[in-house]
């Protein structure tokens, strides 16, 4: 760590140390504040705002800078992606049945619809495409780590000024959203056609009350980081072949399908991975990772950038409610399973799989249980989403307009 009269330069370990301290406090205040824990805030997110906060109090009264490498984050992104595609397994497609289907059938087209409302209203505004689609699919079902990912890829082209951090904006926004408007959503949906879920129907997979779960070792946690390496690796070489290609795809999304082959194809010659050991790297990987991001981003930017994003997103609100209205809820079924599923997918569009679940698992503690609601979402958010989103946003970045 160097400090200089006007910066407070931290190295790579003392900026590692405290991403890891901010990540600490803000899992602290996600414990101890209603707000933060009732929407799914994450912790990165809320400790590295309050550290992005102290950064430009102390940088406007004494003028002092703090600087933190970043460099070294990237790979933990890439590990996290990997992680997902290493924690995907194939065989549970198998178990969704045919309101899988229709809740897809309705989820996926919308992915297309957010990403055009998005780019519309952001050239109707006068500003990058691009910005539509940070407002758009790659936040607001990608969530904080896709988001990032995008950015870090093809932000600087845009010239976008402080674009991590209205990225990093957005998807925090999209999480609140999420949940708020899925609850009113489905309720209206209960009410009006009087649903209500079978008492007699047994809940499947521990969903509501979580599975159970099982320790995580030494020697599981060492083989999950080196099959998440050897995703990592293979990723990026497959990225290096692929530079040329008309279509720019990016890293985390080769090191995702990296981790997804080695899962499913390995478990074909009996190689076993320890699920829970897999989360919890991921999980450690990403949170860091967020947490590091959230720490340098430049709050004065945002401020002046906020007022273009907050119409963006009131537009996607409008759209993800109408679209769970009259278009999931019939399409999944009609039904009480197909209003709980309404919720989630309200969940899925402005926030996350975490959202989407919190979403059901508030009307089923008021109506019943919906196991077929439960069954499915997990199964979407593990493997369909971040697929189907990838290959949409592929298809937005190839567009003439975004100039790539």
């Amino acid at each position: 760590m160097t400090i200089t009269a006007s910066l407070i330069d931290l190295g790579v370990l003392p900026s590692l140390l405290a991403a890891c301290v901010v990540l600490l406090f803000g899992t602290l205040l996600c414990q101890r504040i209603g707000f933060l824990a009732r929407y799914s805030i994450p912790a990165p997110v809320v400790g590295g705002i309050l550290f992005a906060i102290a950064a430009a109090v102390l940088m406007r009264t004494t003028g002092q800078a703090i600087g933190l490498v970043t460099e070294a984050k990237s790979d933990l992104l890439l590990l996290f992606f990997a992680c997902l595609g290493l924690s995907s397994d194939l065989r549970l497609l198998w178990r969704g049945g045919a309101r899988l289907g229709r809740f897809l059938l309705a989820l996926i087209p919308f992915l297309m619809v957010q990403d055009a409302v998005g780019v519309a209203v952001a050239k109707l505004l006068g500003l990058h495409p691009f910005l539509g689609l940070v407002a758009g699919t790659i936040t607001l079902v990608g969530g904080h780590g896709t988001g990032a990912a995008y950015v870090a890829k093809f932000g600087e082209a845009t010239g976008i000024p402080g674009i991590m951090a209205l990225t990093m904006t957005s998807a925090t926004l999209g999480l609140v959203m999420g949940g708020i408007v899925g609850g009113p959503v489905a309720e209206r949906l209960i009410a009006r056609h009087r649903l209500s879920g079978d008492p007699a129907q047994a809940e499947e997979g521990g969903v509501i009350t979580g599975p159970a779960e099982t320790p995580v070792t030494t020697v599981p946690l060492i083989g999950s980081l080196t099959a998440a390496l050897v995703a990592v690796l293979a990723g990026r070489w497959l990225g290096v072949q692929l530079a040329g290609a008309p279509v720019a795809v990016p890293d985390f999304l080769l090191c995702l399908l990296a981790g997804l082959v080695l899962r499913n194809v390995g478990a074909l010659g009996g190689l076993t991975l320890h699920d829970p050991a897999t989360d919890l790297l991921g999980s450690v990987c990403l949170s860091i990772f967020l947490a590091w991001t959230m720490m340098a981003l430049d709050l004065a930017t945002v401020a002046r950038m906020a007022g273009p994003l907050l119409i963006i997103l009131a537009v996607q609100v409008l759209a993800v409610a109408l679209w769970a209205r009259f278009v999931t809820f019939r399409a999944a079924g009609g039904d009480y399973e197909a209003a709980v599923l309404s919720a989630a997918f309200c969940g899925f569009a402005m926030g996350a799989t975490a959202t989407a679940i919190a979403n059901m698992q508030a009307l089923a503690r008021r109506h019943g249980p919906a196991p077929q609601a439960f069954l499915i979402v997990p199964i979407v958010g593990a493997f369909f989403i971040d697929i189907a989103n990838a290959a949409v946003l592929t298809a937005f970045l190839s567009l003439p307009m975004m100039g790539f």
